[in-house]
């Protein structure tokens, strides 16, 4: 089906066939970042936390890496950071030119991880990869 790129989307001309658009793949980052956020912000606000995993189809067992036993999630982590500044190398010398932000520009990210176990082995499975294994459900 033909395509009308539209302020930097792509869209369908046949506005009856489909209520949807499509993202441009160079804006897949920022998408990523507005789910996760989207995402954490509902598993924080959730009454039940169990319940919000389930229906966003967390998996609650994954297969360890030799197959032989299956991993539990067992811990959801939360990490806020607060960037302050930046730091970069100089120009020309082994120096880092730092730049401390005024109040206004310091900014808040929080992450999330999902903490798998097994007798044998832990792992960690970054929120963000569970939403990027996830896409081709969410370009619809």
């Amino acid at each position: 089906m033909p395509h009308d790129i539209v302020n930097g989307h792509i869209g369908h001309n046949h506005p009856d066939h489909h209520l949807h658009s499509h993202i441009d793949p160079a804006n897949d980052a920022a998408l990523l970042q507005v789910l996760a956020t989207q995402f954490i912000d509902g598993f924080v606000q959730a009454a039940d936390k169990s319940v919000y995993l389930r229906l966003a189809a967390v998996p609650f067992e994954k297969p360890s890496t030799d197959g032989a036993k299956a991993l539990k999630l067992v811990d959801v982590q939360l990490k806020t950071e607060r960037q302050v500044g930046t730091a970069s190398p100089s120009f020309g010398s082994r120096k880092l030119s730092y730049l401390p932000f005024p109040g206004p520009m310091v900014s808040e990210r929080t992450n999330m991880s999902l903490i798998y176990v097994s007798m044998d082995e832990k792992t960690t499975l970054d929120i963000r990869d569970f939403l990027l294994s996830k896409k081709p459900e969410l370009d619809q």
